[in-house]
C-alpha cells in the first residue's frame, strides 16, 4: 500500500552522508509509488530556540517554513528521521525544530481532567535512522541510546506517533566504501518498502 510519507533530514550539511541517505529513500520511496516529502532542516529559515513557555499569553510567531513542516506533518502518514548523534543525542538544529513545530494544540493538548496530554498526532508511524561513529553497542548499553529515546519515547509517542522503528548506522568514521554502500543500500531498502 502506497503511503504519504515526510523524510526529516536533520543535518545542516548538504553534502554529508545523512543527506545522502535521506535522498536514497526519497528516490526509492518514489519508485515504489510512495508520496514523498523532504523537509532539509539546514535550508529551513526560522529561530530554532523556544523563548516561551507553553502558558504565557505571548506567543512565538510560528515562521513560514515551521508552519510548511507542520502542514507536511499533518498530512503525513509515515515520518522518517534522518540525522547523525551528536554527543550521544541529536543535532542542535533538529532538537531546535522540534521545540518550535511539536507545540501544544498542534502536537498534543493539555487536558484538566487527565495527568497526561491528549495525543494530537495518532495514526502515524515513524521512523528514525541515527549514523553515529561509535559502536551501537556502546550506544545502547553504555550511553543508553539518549537521542533514540528523546525522540521516539519523550517526543513521537507522546504525540501518539507508533509505532516507532529505529535504525542504527554505526562505526561510520573510518568505514570502507564497500561498507558505506552497503548502509546506504539498507536504507534504499527501507525506502523501497515506505517502512
Amino acid at each position: 500500500m502506497n503511503k504519504k510519507i515526510l523524510v526529516v533530514l536533520g543535518h545542516a550539511n548538504s553534502q554529508s552522508l545523512c543527506s545522502h541517505l535521506a535522498d536514497t529513500y526519497v528516490e526509492a520511496a518514489k519508485s515504489s509509488g510512495h508520496s514523498v516529502d523532504l523537509l532539509r532542516l539546514g535550508e529551513l529559515k526560522f529561530d530554532p530556540i523556544f523563548r516561551y513557555n507553553y502558558n504565557e499569553k505571548e506567543k512565538q510567531p510560528l515562521e513560514k517554513d515551521l508552519a510548511m513542516s507542520q502542514d507536511l506533518i499533518q498530512k503525513a502518514e509515515h515520518i522518517v528521521f534522518i540525522f547523525p548523534s551528536y554527543w550521544a543525542s541529536m543535532p542542535a538544529l533538529l532538537k531546535g525544530w522540534i521545540d518550535r513545530v511539536f507545540l501544544p494544540g498542534f502536537a498534543f493538548k493539555y487536558n484538566k481532567s487527565k495527568p497526561l496530554p491528549d495525543k494530537l498526532l495518532k495514526g502515524k508511524t515513524a521512523r528514525i535512522i541515527i549514523t553515529m561513529d561509535a559502536p551501537s553497542f556502546w550506544y545502547k548499553f553504555i550511553n543508553g541510546a539518549p537521542g533514540l529515546k528523546l525522540l521516539k519515547i519523550g517526543t513521537l509517542k507522546f504525540c501518539g506517533i507508533k509505532p516507532v522503528k529505529s535504525t542504527i548506522l554505526d562505526s561510520v568514521r573510518g568505514s570502507s566504501p564497500e561498507r558505506i554502500a552497503k548502509l546506504i543500500s539498507s536504507v534504499k531498502k527501507l525506502g523501497l518498502k515506505g517502512e
